[in-house]
């Protein structure tokens, strides 16, 4: 089991930045693949970043060169470094992770979740 807190989340303002952290406990974090999803009120579940055990990124589209997805493996941590932000980026955002050496993109690939910490970007 893997437990995932989410902290960071606010109210902001267009163009201004957060961080979003991800502390994981119950096993090594370093084996696991993470991500982020984010859900607006109404709409499904969508992906932002995921990253591999060894670091490796990937981005959504609408998030690419904005938003900067990192870990810590001797803190048992993922960080998102969100910048420019828009008020389209207002969400729930959820850390999740899986047992994968991949760095899968949709939500019924991972295992474990976090409860989500709310981002509000006014314009």
């Amino acid at each position: 089991q893997v437990q995932l807190v989410e902290s960071g989340g606010g109210l902001v303002q267009a163009g201004d930045s957060l961080r979003l952290s991800c502390a994981a406990s119950g096993r090594t974090f370093s084996v696991y693949a993470a991500a982020w999803f984010r859900q607006a009120p109404g709409k499904e579940r969508e992906f932002v970043a995921a990253i591999s055990r060894s670091g490796s990124t990937a981005y959504a589209d609408s998030v690419k060169g904005r938003f900067t997805f990192t870990r810590n493996n001797a803190k048992n941590t993922v960080d998102l470094q969100m910048d420019s932000l828009k008020p389209e980026d207002t969400a729930v955002y959820y850390c999740a992770a899986t047992w994968t050496n991949q760095r899968p993109s949709r939500p019924n690939e991972y295992s474990y979740w976090g409860q989500g910490t709310q981002v509000t970007v006014s314009s």
